[in-house]
């Protein structure tokens, strides 16, 4: 404790200069606390608003698939080249360094696999625990138009109930079933039911035709999912039109480790997210690092 008699008046009040407090201008966030602000400000990065996920969460569902058989082997030398990993807890408690320092989404859904019906899930982490964790935002599927659509909702309605009472941004991911279209309606429809019920991020697909008016059309940011397996400069493709059309960046899987060179892959989107490199400059970055 400082001594009472060597306190001193302050000098430096600063007068003629107005008070800042720079605002963290991500898409629909304005009117969050502090920490919600804080937890996506590290999902995305504050100089370009955007971000790179690594989605690895898929064996929650379909188990060792091809890529994922060993994290520890394939997964865990893309850590330092991703921005934010995607996972679930039982595989950041025994397979993600704690000294990994990269912000998590938390797989937070769950219950099913896909020898059933994958609508049909539950939240499958409680909030203290993603707390515990020290994630940045927890992850839960939705279903619009499948048999457990209501289900999924709830799911998503439980997660921003709980998230906002601690701070915790939910991130909802639109499903599709087989028979579901993969066009622009039905992702403006699911996206701003998404949003609507609370989400702060919308995780969905691109489709060729209308995916700016989807964009328009949610009030939260979108990342768009990489889905299944496409040759890399095709996928840098689908990454460079995302963000040209408004997204605010990729959550990948598949198609960076399952990729002939992950690191490559993720370097080439890094350079399309973060730097609008054109897909055939990024597609010779990625034969360069591949090299």
């Amino acid at each position: 404790m400082a001594d009472l008699d060597d306190i001193k008046d302050g000098k430096d009040f600063g007068i003629d200069t107005p008070q800042k407090n720079t605002l963290f201008e991500l898409k629909g966030c304005g009117a969050l606390d502090w920490g919600m602000q804080s937890r996506l400000s590290r999902v995305f990065n504050p100089a370009t608003n955007k971000t790179v996920m690594l989605a690895f969460d898929h064996g929650y569902f379909q188990g060792p698939t091809t890529g994922l058989e060993r994290i520890d082997i394939n997964i865990a030398p893309l850590f330092e080249h991703t921005d934010v990993l995607m996972c679930t807890r039982g595989i950041l408690r025994s397979q993600v360094p704690p000294a990994t320092n990269k912000p998590v989404v938390l797989r937070a859904s769950g219950a099913n696999s896909m020898l059933t019906e994958l609508s049909n899930e539950a939240v499958a982490v409680a909030m203290e625990d993603a707390l515990r964790l020290n994630v940045c935002a927890v992850a839960a599927q939705v279903y619009i138009g499948s048999e457990y659509e209501h289900q999924s909702i709830k799911n998503i309605i439980k997660l921003v109930d709980q998230g906002t009472r601690f701070g915790m941004p939910t991130m909802a991911v639109t499903g599709v079933g087989k028979d579901m279209a993969r066009d622009q309606r039905y992702f403006s429809l699911a996206t701003r039911i998404a949003a609507e019920m609370g989400a702060n991020i919308i995780k969905t697909y691109y489709v060729d035709s209308g995916f700016e008016r989807i964009v328009a059309g949610c009030p939260v940011p979108i990342v768009i999912a990489g889905g299944k397996k496409l040759p890399e400069q095709e996928a840098l493709s689908m990454c460079y039109q995302a963000i040209d059309q408004g997204a605010s960046g990729v959550d990948m899987g598949r198609n960076i480790f399952q990729s002939e060179a992950p690191i490559a892959m993720l370097k080439a989107v890094q350079a399309v997210v973060h730097h609008n490199e054109k897909p055939d400059q990024a597609y010779q970055l990625f034969l360069h690092e591949k090299a």
